[in-house]
């Protein structure tokens, strides 16, 4: 039998490990169409003005390669049953913290303390994979991908962070889930 603490600090220590996360992701697809017709793939080059650094292209392609191989679904040059299209965008953002001398707990004398505010600016970056049925050109499966930008080598950790959790949402060729 689970005692409430123990509950409480299982899901406390189940939330710490999802915000270490350093990349959100969504995804969605069209619930209507047999995944287990694609088999290949064909990356299109991108046309974005925000293009992504070497390393982080190399990340995205050979992860891309790699996670949609063990699904059974492989890279071809031209004419695969899906092209994969990405998009990159970036966003400059804030974020303001606010907080006392005193801390949560105010008493006595802290209770009219100094306010603190911590405001500091940082690059949001966003990557979005389509998924485009070559024959019908019908998006079928779409995953988005939010996370800080930073130097190039956090940045290709990051790419390949995001290509690993929305491949992991794409539905099993074989179940469809």
């Amino acid at each position: 039998m689970q005692t409430p603490l123990r509950r409480y600090l299982l899901a406390g220590s189940v939330f710490v490990l999802a915000a270490c996360s350093s990349v959100s992701v969504k995804t969605d697809y069209d619930q209507s169409v047999a995944f287990a017709q694609y088999r290949s793939y064909t990356l299109a080059p991108s046309t974005e003005a925000v293009g992504l650094s070497p390393s982080s292209e190399a990340a995205l392609s050979a992860t891309l390669r790699n996670q949609l191989a063990a699904r059974g679904v492989e890279e071809v040059g031209e004419n695969g049953d899906l092209h994969i299209v990405r998009h990159i965008s970036t966003k400059e953002k804030l974020s303001i913290n606010q907080s006392s001398a005193g801390g949560p707990y105010r008493y006595g004398a802290w209770a009219g303390g100094p306010q603190y505010t911590d405001v500091s600016q940082y690059t949001e970056g966003t990557l979005i994979l389509d998924f485009v049925d070559s024959k019908t050109r019908k998006l079928v499966f779409r995953g988005i991908a939010s996370g800080t930008v930073g130097d190039p080598e956090a940045n290709a950790a990051k790419i390949k962070e995001a290509v690993e959790k929305i491949v992991a949402n794409y539905p099993h060729p074989h179940t469809g889930q």
